[in-house]
């Protein structure tokens, strides 16, 4: 792989810096008084101001950890200066063409100096892109493990987009990636056989979690409907997430133009053009998270037609909210979405899509919604799923200590 060799080659074209110890890390106290006894260092590009299911994941953890646990969290971004930000991350000043757009280091020496600074005991990377070289090699050089937390299905993206060609490339790519850390997460069992397709057999499935007290039923006001303009009877789902191709929009607005109204379809986010539709509210990315819930709780439920999410949080979030869903009968959503919370559609066909927004009307859609509430009450409160992860951490380390860390050459 070209990309994985000139990755690595400059990387040994660094200054040798040597082992930096963690000790002195150990030595103070995490944010709740306690003594620390891991310091975990986040890292990744897919940061920035439009949010999305990584930095929500990122800033979850990060409240957590500081609440309930004895760990020292720290978080390498990109950001528009050198320094500190309001969450407390990290910022590498690195540049963008706009606000909304992510931000692609370049420069890798400040990263790779950053972390070796950080000296942490497991450091967790969130996508494949360069900083994942970069930190690749910083873990080598102090000792410790490297997880990296698959969040994407690139590999079906790409080919989407590009073709057959640059899939394959693409998948050779994750395979040289992955195979070199000591553990690869994914939040779903769909994810977990699409890496084991590829050849990465080092994998845990590790779900993500909910803000219960944010998304919550509690959020619902009576005024949505008065908001937008329409009368009492307007039947109104939600799509929240990027304007993208791989999202199936064009599905999706199909899907809405064969009902006509009074269905709507609210859709807050930001990427590519929506084309205009009579039956379809087009919003801004929605940057707080408690209007988010107050727009979701307040609508009749949620849609999404994606077929390769890789997990679904923003489907969490809605049942949260006491709202059931529709969603395509692909990628993670069967795992999330039973007959209990939801409706499934077959993937990419607009008119079965239709057929189940109506059907979804057939139902009870409170006690729907109150179902949808209590499964992610038992299966994806943030605690839960970060003291299973707290479990994995010390795992791996287990493993370094004994002498097999899993770097795999390709």
């Amino acid at each position: 792989m070209n990309v994985a060799s000139n990755a690595m080659s400059k990387m040994r074209s660094w200054p040798a810096m040597g082992k930096v110890s963690s000790a002195s890390a150990r030595e103070r106290r995490a944010p709740n008084g306690a003594p620390i006894d891991m310091h975990v260092l986040d890292t990744t590009m897919l940061y920035g101001p439009m949010g999305g299911g990584v930095a929500r994941y990122l800033k979850e953890k990060r409240s957590w950890l500081a609440r309930n646990s004895p760990c020292r969290h720290s978080l390498l971004v990109p950001g528009p200066f050198n320094g500190i930000g309001e969450e407390g991350e990290h910022f590498i000043a690195t540049w963008a063409p706009n606000e909304a757009a992510r931000r692609w280091p370049w420069r890798v020496t400040p990263w790779f100096q950053a972390m070796l600074r950080y000296a942490p005991d497991i450091i967790e990377v969130e996508d494949p892109g360069l900083v994942g070289w970069v930190a690749l090699h910083a873990a080598r050089e102090l000792g410790v493990p490297l997880v990296a937390f698959c969040h994407s299905e690139l590999v079906g993206t790409v080919a989407r987009r590009l073709g057959p060609i640059p899939a394959t490339v693409m998948r050779a790519y994750l395979r040289s990636f992955y195979r070199r850390c000591d553990l690869v997460l994914t939040p779903s069992e769909f994810m977990r056989r699409r890496l084991l397709r590829w050849g990465v057999d080092n994998v845990v499935v590790r779900p993500l979690g909910v803000d219960l007290k944010t998304f919550n039923p509690a959020a619902r006001t009576m005024t949505l409907r008065r908001e937008l303009g329409l009368a009492e009877s307007a039947r109104i789902l939600v799509y929240a997430g990027r304007f993208a191709c791989e999202k199936n929009l064009s599905v999706l607005l199909a899907a809405f133009r064969r009902l006509g109204r009074p269905y709507y379809l609210l859709m807050l986010g930001t990427g590519e053009p929506i084309p205009r539709q009579p039956n379809v509210i087009v919003r801004p990315y929605e940057r707080s998270s408690r209007e988010l819930a107050r727009i979701i709780a307040s609508a009749d439920g949620f849609v999404h037609a994606g077929d390769q999410e890789t997990f679904g949080l923003v489907l969490l979030e809605a049942m949260a909210c006491g709202r059931g869903v529709v969603a395509a009968a692909a990628g993670a959503a069967p795992e999330l979405v039973t007959l209990d919370t939801g409706l499934l559609a077959p993937a990419r066909d607009a008119g079965s899509l239709a057929s189940t927004i109506h059907g979804f009307y057939q139902r009870d859609l409170d006690a729907m919604g109150r179902r949808a509430r209590a499964h992610v009450e038992r299966s994806y409160s943030w605690d839960a799923v970060m003291r299973g992860l707290l479990d994995v951490y010390r795992a791996v380390q287990s493993w370094q200590l004994r002498g097999t860390a899993r770097y795999v050459a390709s």
